[in-house]
């Protein structure tokens, strides 16, 4: 069973939705890198339940991204945030060569930083 970082990444996002032994088993494999044996000995269930668990897990969460689309759209909009923080280093670089682009470059510079804040 290969394991699919972007399993990892909808933990984060819908890992609530999961039962609490499908959360608990997705993490140990997905976050914490242990192996089906390693899981199975930790949660006291066999080594097939355990891949069971994982694989139903696995299914709801690709289920509740293709319904919601929420990593996409996060992913999307840190795309954009940085598009802009570039756009506004680019206007402040280009502001510096003008003697009245002071402003201008004040202003780009304070996108830069809002969209920093934004981001973190």
């Amino acid at each position: 069973m290969a394991k699919n970082l972007e399993i990892s990444v909808l933990l984060d996002y819908y890992g609530q939705m999961l039962t609490q032994k499908q959360l608990e088993v997705a993490q140990l494999y997905y976050n914490e890198d242990l192996s089906l044996a390693e899981i199975a000995s930790f949660t006291n269930i066999t080594r097939q339940g355990v891949r069971d668990s994982i694989k139903r897990a696995e299914s709801t969460l690709l289920e509740m991204e293709e319904r919601l689309g929420l990593a996409k759209k996060f992913r999307e909009y840190q795309g954009k945030l940085e598009q802009i923080t570039n756009c506004a280093k680019e206007i402040a670089f280009e502001a510096d060569k003008y003697a009245l682009g002071k402003k201008i470059q004040t202003y780009a510079n304070e996108i830069v930083e809002l969209t920093q804040q934004i981001s973190d």
